[in-house]
């Protein structure tokens, strides 16, 4: 039966079928939603894990078990996932091991634009890249037949528009597939040198194989059109050529690495003109070129942002790009009516800190009118760059410097630059904005919640007995919403001459299920100096007339803009105590 779906959920689905045992991850747009759909398949042990270098080393442990197992994660995840990668590219596996990177050309939530081919290249490792939700299940059933064929872990590379975008997809029923006996092999799992210089021999010769092979795989296609053009082109970017091009002849790559080469020089040759639409990097076009092809690629097309229909009429066509309808007003991204990090994020700004800041719904804390965020880098940075600072410039800038993190966050990546400013008898502040979830990527649970991705009760993970144990002695607690309060501690906090840690504690806005009293502004007393407009609250608003007025469908009764209020004009509705 065929069915629409997301590409994310057909990846899952795909695994499912495919008949995984083992499914790990760490939550990250655009790649999330395959493991919370993977949650949802009872046959499947699936865990958020706390970040992922540990979610692909349990799903390692798992393949050299016997069990078909995967790991997804979002591009940038592949940088802390390196370390394990690069060595199991050594190891090979026992039962099929995918791991699914999903990449964000144009940076829709991400703060760089890597291409994880790169990674696909430098482990010598096989790389698929799906078209459509159709291949995307397809090709996860195949990566986990090519992992066992070729004893080698497989990557799946997906996109943003493939991973939330939809397509039909036709159903199968699951392949049961039994646990592999695992042999003790010391000489193929256990990398020594000794034993890492004779599997890298085998890494080489497999990958030559797989080279050799991809000139017969299905998934290679070439189409003959017309031969003026041809264009060599994977994933989403398949169908905006087909659309864009309708008669020019494509050579649609589903294996991205390594490349056919045979294949291409037989396309080639059956063209007048070759073109390599590739988004971000010209990994095809330097291969390509490099085996004394003539081909044309970012020379056309841009190294940077997403491709379109339109980018490619314009630029093979020379068809102008339709202008954009500017009429509307910029909506920028903001912290939800009711967030506990904004009254948090304003003591900040006030008192004009620097702040290094993380990865999450904080990093919203950067923009107007809150203005507080400094840095941004990637998980876990905040605590060790504002260590750096404090030993860069000396006591006087670590008084005057914050470093924020949130509980997730802080589980990934912020232990150990905890530990590192201890050890280093650093002073940094340190604040955890614990709001009990994994906010930014859509409410998951992570240790310090105490549930699991399937909402189990387990082992809730003390953020204070945890920081206490890094060898931190001013460890304090205060109510996120409480401007006042934060702002008191702070300063005193900020006097210590040792690393100290606020934990500014309040859940996530979308996750409590508490209904609270909204807002409103008693108009007689209001006097419209705008002090309650600096906390950028999207419920508040402020009319033509210079009115200020509080929408009550909005308000989620946090009070913070009441604290910002002198006048006493900001109430709860009806008079609500």
């Amino acid at each position: 039966m065929k069915k629409i779906m997301l590409g994310n959920l057909a990846i899952a689905r795909g695994a499912y079928e495919a008949g995984v045992t083992v499914s790990t991850a760490y939550p990250g747009t655009p790649s999330t939603e395959i493991t919370e759909a993977l949650a949802d398949y009872k046959d499947i042990y699936v865990e958020w894990s706390p970040n992922e270098k540990v979610a692909l080393e349990v799903a390692i442990g798992s393949s050299i078990a016997g069990a078909r197992s995967i790991c997804c994660m979002k591009h940038v995840g592949v940088n802390v996932a390196a370390d394990p990668l690069f060595t199991v590219a050594y190891t090979g596996v026992n039962a099929g091991l995918v791991l699914v990177v999903a990449d964000d050309p144009g940076m829709h939530s991400s703060q760089n634009e890597q291409d994880s081919r790169f990674y696909a290249m430098a482990n010598s490792i096989p790389m698929l890249e799906p078209t459509d939700s159709q291949e995307a299940k397809d090709m996860i059933k195949l990566a986990f037949d090519m992992s066992e064929k070729y004893d080698t872990p497989v990557m799946v590379r997906t996109t943003t528009r493939l991973s939330h975008s939809q397509t039909f997809v036709e159903n199968s029923d699951r392949v049961n597939v039994p646990i592999k006996e695992y042999k003790k092999d010391v000489a193929k799992y256990a990398m020594m040198p000794a034993m890492a210089k004779k599997r890298h021999v085998v890494v080489e010769a497999r990958i030559n194989q797989i080279a050799k092979d991809a000139n017969d795989m299905d998934i290679n296609k070439i189409i003959i059109k017309n031969k003026k053009i041809g264009i060599i082109c994977s994933g989403v970017s398949s169908q905006y050529v087909e659309e864009a091009m309708p008669e020019a002849s494509i050579l649609k790559l589903g294996m991205v690495f390594p490349i056919p080469m045979d294949m291409i020089k037989n396309f080639a040759s059956q063209v007048d003109e070759l073109i390599i639409a590739e988004e971000l990097e010209p990994i095809f076009e330097r291969e390509i070129k490099a085996a004394g092809i003539a081909c044309k690629g970012k020379e056309i097309f841009s190294i940077q942002g997403e491709l379109s229909v339109a980018i490619i009429r314009n630029k093979l066509l020379d068809e102008p790009i339709p202008e954009a309808d500017n009429s509307l007003p910029i909506r920028p991204p903001v912290l939800c009516a009711g967030c506990p990090h904004r009254g948090v994020f304003y003591v900040l700004n006030k008192m004009k800190l620097m702040v290094t800041a993380d990865i999450g719904c904080y990093t919203l804390g950067a923009i107007a009118p809150l203005n507080a965020v400094d840095t941004v880098i990637c998980m876990g940075a905040s605590i060790g760059m504002s260590h750096g600072v404090d030993k860069a410039l000396g006591r006087d800038a670590s008084r005057k410097t914050v470093a924020v993190i949130g509980d997730s966050t802080f589980v990934h990546s912020g232990i150990t630059g905890v530990i590192n400013s201890v050890y280093n008898q650093g002073s940094s502040t340190i604040i955890i904005l614990d709001n009990s979830t994994t906010g930014m990527t859509g409410q998951q649970n992570n240790p310090s919640t105490g549930r699991t991705i399937r909402d189990q009760v387990t082992h809730q993970l003390d953020l204070e007995a945890m920081c206490k144990a890094c060898g931190v002695k001013s460890v304090r607690t205060v109510d996120a919403y409480d401007m006042h309060a934060v702002e008191s501690m702070l300063k005193e906090e900020l006097d210590r001459d040792e690393v100290s840690v606020i934990i500014a504690r309040r859940p996530c806005i979308l996750l409590t299920k508490e209904v609270r009293i909204p807002y409103e502004i008693d108009q007689d007393k209001c006097i419209k100096c705008r002090a309650c407009m600096k906390v950028g609250c999207p419920s508040i608003s402020r009319g033509l007339d210079g009115k200020i007025t509080l929408n009550p469908s909005q308000c989620n009764g946090c009070g913070v803009c009441a604290q910002m209020c002198k006048f006493d004009s900001i109430k709860l509705v009806g008079g609500a105590k």
